[in-house]
């Protein structure tokens, strides 16, 4: 009698220890385990931690609630103004509700990589090429708003969407390029100009001043000999003032009228 209980509790026990093993579950922090129970949704999802399922009737589904990053695949369009180019971003996301991740999409994740490359397509035809390359914080936000609409009644949250890099053809970016050079020459043109206007307006005030006293340009020309004379291995050339040459012509003037005239040859002296 003692042996048939023994053998009785040792096969409860193991019936037991089998049933264990095959209803016992771990969820891990980071997943929630939703429960279908012969096919239908059962109850909340299972939090983190031990629990228990039916084996045969109860199916556990554990899903993930960290942040996935999701690649998009480059896209090829043509922007509104014209120019075909080649987009590829990011998107980063995560389930915030584990019942409707599994029970209204069959794929969330591959729903969710659809719904963004159709969204970066759609982003590329409505923007210009300037938007593209330079205002691209606005286009995040409007490609993350596409997204997340319909998501959200599939129980994912889009936590943000980062466009990564826009491939123009060559021909394109030697096009830019040109326009990038012949507009830094334009600046500069116009820097040149402004500074010859402001040189010439001092020059201007600098002649007006010199012109009150004619010894100013006297010492101008004699400072600038002086800035010239400091390189050894030039040739100066001192220009002759026209003042000095008309103050040399006034001077001799006087010398000339005192000279006198000789006697013409043949004069009634001689004879």
């Amino acid at each position: 009698m003692v042996e048939e209980l023994l053998v009785a509790a040792v096969t409860v026990a193991s019936v037991g220890a089998v049933y264990v093993a095959a209803a016992a579950r771990i969820v891990k922090q980071y997943e929630r385990g939703v429960v279908l129970r012969l096919g239908r949704l059962r109850g909340v999802p299972r939090t983190p931690g031990f629990t228990m399922v039916v084996p045969g009737v109860d199916r556990l589904h554990k899903v993930n609630m960290q942040i996935v990053t999701m690649p998009v695949p480059a896209q090829e369009g043509i922007t509104r103004d014209n120019v075909t180019v080649r987009v590829d971003a990011v998107v980063y996301f995560k389930v915030v509700d584990a019942s409707n991740a599994i029970i209204r999409v069959e794929d969330y994740r591959f729903a969710v990589s659809q719904m963004a490359q159709t969204s970066l397509r759609s982003i590329i035809g409505k923007s210009d090429l300037d938007d593209l390359l330079s205002n691209r914080e606005k286009l995040n936000q409007g490609l993350e708003l596409m997204i997340d609409s319909p998501a959200v009644d599939w129980g994912v949250s889009i936590d943000r969407v980062e466009i990564k890099d826009v491939s123009l053809p060559e021909t394109m970016k030697r096009s830019m390029a040109r326009q990038a050079e012949a507009d830094r020459e334009r600046r500069a043109r116009i820097i040149n100009a402004d500074a010859e206007l402001q040189a010439s307006k001092k020059l201007a005030e600098a002649a007006g001043v010199m012109s009150e006293q004619p010894a100013a340009l006297q010492l101008r020309l004699l400072q600038t000999v002086v800035a010239v004379a400091a390189e050894k291995n030039s040739t100066l050339v001192l220009p002759f003032p026209v003042e000095l040459l008309r103050f040399l012509e006034r001077a001799q003037q006087p010398n000339e009228l005192q000279v006198p005239t000789p006697p013409p040859s043949g004069s009634s002296d001689a004879a």
